[in-house]
């Protein structure tokens, strides 16, 4: 990432159109059958915990957290992340995520949850979690759900289903 110029900024409701296309473009319309995106499926993200990369005034990454519930604990699930083709393998994703995890810490919540490739994701603190221990609705490999815990040991003893937080 040292030959880019990249800008980390919270996410703003002026930001909504331009990441709406970035997901369009990099996850396609099949985006809305995915698991995750059901859990998140009318839930809105938290501005404050969701960013951008920006390379001048070019929008070249998102990443979002919304709130969930795990059984009746509360966390967060991290996700979409998304970099546009051209900027992946420069550390914008890993930018994205340690700027997110880092807000979520200060503002106190205690674990962040996600679908995805573990040997990523590993780098900022996600863990596979234990088969069984958590489920997600709809299909999704176990494998590839992960946690991170914002404080150490607060992801003990939690167990159930992830769902929207209505609270």
């Amino acid at each position: 990432m040292s030959d880019l110029a990249l800008t980390i900024l919270p996410e703003t409701a002026d930001d909504r159109l331009a990441i709406d296309r970035l997901h369009e473009r990099t996850f396609g319309p099949g985006r809305y059958t995915r698991s995750a995106y059901r859990v998140r499926e009318g839930r809105e993200h938290v501005l404050d915990l969701s960013f951008t990369a920006r390379i001048g005034s070019l929008l070249v990454g998102s990443v979002r957290l919304t709130p969930i519930c795990i059984g009746d604990t509360p966390a967060l699930l991290l996700g979409p992340l998304t970099v546009e083709p051209p900027f992946r393998k420069r550390g914008v994703g890993s930018a994205l995520i340690e700027r997110a995890l880092k807000h979520a810490r200060t503002a106190g919540h205690p674990l962040v949850v996600l679908v995805g490739d573990e040997p990523f994701y590993r780098k900022a603190g996600f863990k596979r979690i234990p088969k069984g221990k958590v489920k997600m609705p709809g299909p999704v490999d176990p494998a590839r759900l992960l946690v991170a815990e914002l404080k150490a040991g607060t992801f003990e003893g939690v167990s159930g289903m992830i769902r929207p937080d209505w609270k």
